[in-house]
């Protein structure tokens, strides 16, 4: 099943993740994805670009995934945008934190990239059943 409309933000400092995260959702889920390799990057993409949602790296250097959320938030238009925790850290009292701090969900990273597409799927659909 390809999901031509929903077009991910993909935010990670790690280009390698950044990469296999973008094939795969554009390959296996028909996802349109943007890049961006910092917090800061991100926030210039979202003044011009609204994403679907957002897949964000937790641990980035200068700004980190936290900040970013928190930022992302300030931004009125994003309000019914998603925004996905992407974690190695994904123990379930941390996962309870990040929703917490106002993100819709989180993966585990390594993510499975075969199943990547679907879990943002699943992510998406449940943030847009409410």
């Amino acid at each position: 099943m390809t999901h031509k409309l929903l077009n991910v933000l993909c935010v990670d400092d790690d280009p390698d993740v950044i990469l296999v995260a973008q094939l795969c959702m554009e390959s296996e889920g028909g996802f349109s994805v943007t890049a961006a390799n910092s917090g800061k990057e991100a926030l210039k993409i979202v003044e011009n670009t609204k994403p679907s949602a957002i897949l964000l790296d937790v641990m980035m250097p200068v700004m980190d995934g936290f900040s970013t959320l928190k930022a992302l938030r300030q931004n009125h238009s994003l309000d019914d945008v998603p925004v996905i925790f992407m974690t190695a850290r994904a123990i379930s009292h941390e996962m309870d934190e990040y929703l917490a701090l106002g993100a819709n969900g989180a993966l585990s990273k390594p993510f499975d990239p075969m199943t990547l597409s679907a879990q943002v799927m699943e992510l998406w659909e449940k943030f847009h059943a409410k």
